[in-house]
This record gives structure tokens, sequence and C-alpha cells, in this order.
């Protein structure tokens, strides 16, 4: 039997206030890392299995690109990202097909409307569809077929768990967290996600985010790369107004969140964070993510209190401000 996190396992990471009336809590668990990677703080069970989801993505993508694929700058960023579909987005990721020599139906991933409402809006207008270059994971497909591309293997089956990119991508995964992978499951993008403890999650977050594209060593070139895309171009990672790319141009950060609640985040000084939220809420986990990095000594009060500002956490009542979601009692 795997061993999930569970309530038990939990602790209170946030809460929903109206009015000075606590009306939600969001329970769950988080591990945070020091710059030299030692374990300074645990809440809850960092040790419990979850699915981290697109909070993968960046083991993922350097996987990707010490397959071979080539890629840099804004291309890099958008291998790594849950980005939101606009017309930015899908001109950088079908730039990185065109240049394998492959087209928008190479993609497995299925496809979608953009999730940023305004390019969604136009589609509609102009009697658009659903594509799969708007599929908020189009970048790490494009990025997975690349590879593929670089490397001679197959493009068809690219997300089956037994062709030799998964195969490759799952002991790259391995090796930055430093834990087999106990269960393999499904994504909703099509793609393997690899069960693992939020322990293994941070670190394998914390080799990426603390690595130099200066290193000798091949893998950690890589993902000092991915750093810095991601940083120069924080538009890439989800898009203009969302939390990621918000705490990314606010704070310096490297951050990546996955759905149903999972968050990683890396200070400017390594400092890592990796938490998920039990109820698979994502509305309070960049804030509870930063005040962790806050508490650990990765990030100043002002630069959280900054980030608090520009973040959706406000509760309206009758068209005025009457509460806001903030750090719970478990951190």
């Amino acid at each position: 039997m795997l061993e999930t996190l569970t309530v038990q396992d939990s602790v209170e990471l946030a809460v929903v206030e109206r009015s000075g009336f606590v009306e939600s809590r969001h329970a769950g668990a988080a591990i945070v890392l020091s710059s030299d990677g030692d374990i300074v703080a645990r809440h809850g069970n960092p040790d419990a299995l979850v699915l981290p989801r697109s909070s993968l993505k960046p083991l993922q993508a350097v996987a990707c690109i010490t397959a071979g694929a080539v890629l840099e700058g804004e291309q890099l960023a958008i291998s790594t990202a849950s980005h939101v579909g606009t017309d930015r987005h899908a001109s950088v990721v079908r730039d990185i097909l065109t240049e394998g020599g492959l087209t928008e139906d190479d993609l497995a991933c299925p496809a979608s409307w953009p999730s940023d409402s305004a390019t969604r809006d136009d589609l509609v207008r102009e009697h658009g569809e659903p594509t799969r270059v708007r599929m908020n994971c189009s970048g790490k497909h494009a990025a997975m077929l690349r590879a593929c591309v670089a490397t001679g293997w197959p493009t068809t089956g690219y997300l089956d768990p037994s062709h030799p990119l998964q195969v490759h991508i799952r002991d790259v995964v391995e090796r930055l967290t430093g834990e087999k992978v106990a269960h393999t499951a499904i994504d909703g993008c099509g793609a393997p996600v690899h069960a693992m403890t939020l322990t293994a999650l941070a670190r394998g977050i914390h080799r990426i985010g603390t690595a130099s594209d200066r290193s000798p060593f091949a893998l950690h070139r890589v993902a000092g790369s991915l750093v810095r895309a991601v940083r120069e171009s924080p538009w890439t990672i989800e898009g203009p107004g969302r939390p990621d790319t918000i705490a990314i141009e606010k704070l310096g950060v490297f951050t990546k969140h996955g759905a149903e609640g999972v968050m990683v985040m890396v200070a400017p000084n390594g400092t890592t964070v990796a938490l998920k939220m039990l109820d698979g809420a994502t509305r309070a986990s960049t804030i509870v993510a930063a005040t962790l990095l806050e508490r650990a000594g990765g990030l100043s009060s002002a630069e959280v209190a900054m980030l608090a500002e520009a973040l959706p956490l406000t509760v309206s009542g009758g068209g005025s401000i009457v509460g806001a979601i903030r750090p719970g009692a478990g951190i």
C-alpha cells in the first residue's frame, strides 16, 4: 500500500478569512531546505507520497535537454511552463516544433482552449477551436518531441512510460531527487507523472534551483541554464498577472506550481520549499511558499508583503474587501 498524504499527516497551511471569521482552511504538508540543502522545517508529513503534477516539469525539462533537445531563452523557459495559451506562448511552442521539423499534429497533449480569457475570447470571435498548441503543457511536449528528434527515438508513442524518452526522464528524476519512483500515474496532459515524497521533490528542485550554468557538470549546466531562462522570461512560465509569473518578477525566485495544490519555490539564495495542499486548492500556495521561505531567511518580510499585494488574495463582500487568504497556524 502506497503511503499517500492523509488528513492525519497534514497541518493548517492557510485560511480564508471573511469579516474576521475563518471561513475555510487549507491543510497539507510542506518542507523547507536551507541554501545548502539541509532540512530546516517540516510541516505535516513531507515523507508521504504525492503526485507533483506540473511541479515535476523542471525535472522533465532538464531530462529533455540532457537527451539532446537544443533549446535556449524563451524556448527553454517554456519547456517547463504551465502557460495560459496566449498568442505569444503559442508562437514560441510552434517555433520549437518547426525548428525540429515537427508540426502541431505531432503533439500528443489534448487540444485545449487557452486559459487566458482575453485570448480565448478573441479565438471564439474568430470562430477558432481548441488546439494542442494552446494546451498549458504544450511547451513540455514540444521539448519532449525535440529530444526524440535529436536522439533518433520515435516521436510516435513518446508518452508511453516504456518509451526511451520516458525511461530517460524517469532516470533523471531519480538522480535529481535521490529517491526511486514509487508509482507512475498519467498526468492531465497524458505524460507520465511520478509519485514521490515532498522531501524528494524539494531535493530535486533545490538541485536545479541552485545549479550554475557554468558548472563543470553537464546536468548542472543544463539546470542552471533553465533557471536563468525562466528568470529572464517570467511571462513564459505561466502568463502576465498569474501567480508564478508575479512571484518570479517581484522576487526573482524560481517557482513552479502544480495541479492539485502542489508548489515548489527556490529563493535567490537557494532556500527551497515544496508543499502540497491536501484539498488540491491552489489559491494560497504561492503566498504560503513565500512565507515559508521568509521564515527560513530566504526572503525578507518586505518582499513577501509586496508579493501579497500583487497576488489575488483579497476576499470581497458587497463590492468591498472584507477579508483575505493568508498563511495558517500550522506554519
